[in-house]
């Protein structure tokens, strides 16, 4: 197989980036071995760019992004049809869930999602063009000159959805994507430079590994150069990164994020409503192989419906079953297999030593259901293995989500009732989102990330006083 080529930079920058080049994951990507010069020289065509990306309207912008951002959820389109033919290899996931997450990933790429994105988050999206008068003067929003995005690469498309976030106020941008979101990012920006290249010369993909010698010091230059950093990772990737950042650079973290599902007595008041709901969860789970921040780890069932929390756990394994024949899961490393058997095998032992303990297993497929009495969250190995836990009310569910309320953000919910109360626990124990099954793993683009506007966090106000 040829190796991907996991970078794209504007015309003629790439000259500088020197001939020599090496390759990751196993030779499927390629990449430039950097210098320090090299990236000060990219930096340098990006700012000088930005200027032009400056002179374009908004809403232009948002058409050009979203005409490329249609391609990719356009059967036939070679755009899609090479992402769809990459991703299952570099991304680890099956066709048909590789398929699943560009179509979920890409309507948000699109220019009507991107003008909704704009209205929800600038009363006037024009303050991004120019000053726009308002009750006690003018003000005017700009984003970063220049923005470094460093991705994690658990999902495919996150790294294009930063890229766009960023042009859309504005702002030159390198994008460093993790392993296993190469594709998109490349192959979003290559159709971005043959629609609008003037926009597209404002903007780069390079991957490049983590690590010492001159991938280092790649990497401290550009670090040196960003105006604003953002970085998608682990706690210890964002503890990394910030501490070789410089103080006058601005950064915005996406850090490590757990998600759950709470299903009340109301969503099963018979079986067709229990499976119903039931398929809505399973989904939920096995989205991205559970690898999203927005997936559910633990399902909590009110105790009181006509179906119980075990019988739940049962219906979530006919579900997930169903699921691995639809949408099957992707290769699992030797690694995470071992995480998985031993989850099973733990439960298994309890099972068979008396307790309240149910197992429920896909075989050689990895998903799990485990059912046990245990209300305290705990954090899964991911790959589709999900634990069932019943509580009394749904809102007691609070208390035993303070040891990861730093890190809480989506709770699914089905069958809440009077969700007031519910909401207003959740919203003070830490979460940030609260949603449907159906919708947990496809957030609207106006949604606040982590808590923080998704444009609005990234540009600086400029008041003019009357």
């Amino acid at each position: 197989m040829t190796p991907f080529d996991g970078w794209t930079v504007p015309a003629g920058a790439g000259d500088r980036l020197g001939e020599e080049r090496a390759e990751a994951a196993g030779g499927a990507i390629a990449y430039p071995v950097l210098s320090s010069d090299a990236i000060r020289g990219l930096c340098s065509s990006l700012r000088d760019s930005r200027e032009a990306l400056l002179s374009h309207a908004v809403r232009d912008i948002a058409a050009s992004l979203g005409a490329v951002g249609a391609r990719f959820g356009s059967g036939g389109d070679p755009l899609r049809e090479e992402a769809l033919s990459l991703l299952p290899h570099m991304a680890g996931l099956s066709p048909a869930m590789a398929e699943l997450v560009l179509d979920g990933m890409a309507r948000d790429w699109t220019e009507p999602r991107l003008l909704e994105l704009l209205e929800a988050e600038f009363a006037d999206p024009r303050v991004l063009d120019a000053f726009q008068a308002g009750p006690r003067g003018s003000s005017r929003a700009l984003g970063p000159p220049f923005t470094l995005h460093i991705g994690a690469g658990t999902v495919p498309g996150v790294s294009v959805t930063s890229l766009v976030r960023a042009l859309l106020v504005k702002s030159a941008v390198l994008v460093k994507p993790g392993l296993g979101d190469v594709v998109l990012p490349n192959l979003f920006l290559r159709g971005l430079q043959e629609h609008a290249p003037e926009i597209a010369a404002a903007a780069a993909v390079l991957y490049w590994p983590g690590g010492e010698g001159s991938t280092s010091d790649a990497e401290a230059a550009v670090l040196a150069e960003a105006d604003t950093v953002i970085v998608y990772g682990s706690d210890d990737t964002i503890r990394d990164v910030r501490s070789r950042t410089p103080a006058s650079a601005r950064m915005v973290v996406y850090h490590h994020r757990l998600s759950l599902g709470l299903v009340g007595a109301e969503a099963l008041t018979g079986e067709e409503k229990a499976r119903a709901t039931v398929a809505s969860v399973a989904r939920a789970v096995a989205t991205f192989d559970q690898r999203g921040c927005v997936s559910p780890h633990v399902v909590y069932v009110e105790q009181g419906g006509m179906v119980s929390p075990a019988g739940l756990a049962g219906l979530l394994a006919e579900a997930l079953e169903a699921l691995e024949h639809e949408v099957p899961s992707g290769a699992v490393t030797p690694e995470e297999a071992s995480a998985v058997h031993q989850i099973r095998g733990a439960a298994e032992l309890r099972m068979a030593a008396g307790e309240d303990v149910a197992v429920y297993s896909g075989g050689e497929a990895p998903w799990t259901v485990i059912y046990g009495p245990e209300p305290d969250f705990k954090a899964s190995c991911l790959n589709r293995v999900v634990r069932v836990a019943p509580v009394r009310r749904l809102v007691d569910v609070v208390p035993h989500l303070v040891r990861v309320r730093r890190h809480l953000q989506t709770v699914a919910v089905a069958g809440a009732g009077e969700a007031a109360e519910l909401h207003e626990s959740l919203a003070r124990a830490g979460v940030l989102r609260i949603t449907g099954f159906e919708a947990a793993p496809w957030p609207p683009p106006w949604w606040h990330h982590d808590g923080m506007g998704p444009l609005t966090t990234l540009v600086r106000w400029v008041d003019a006083e009357e």
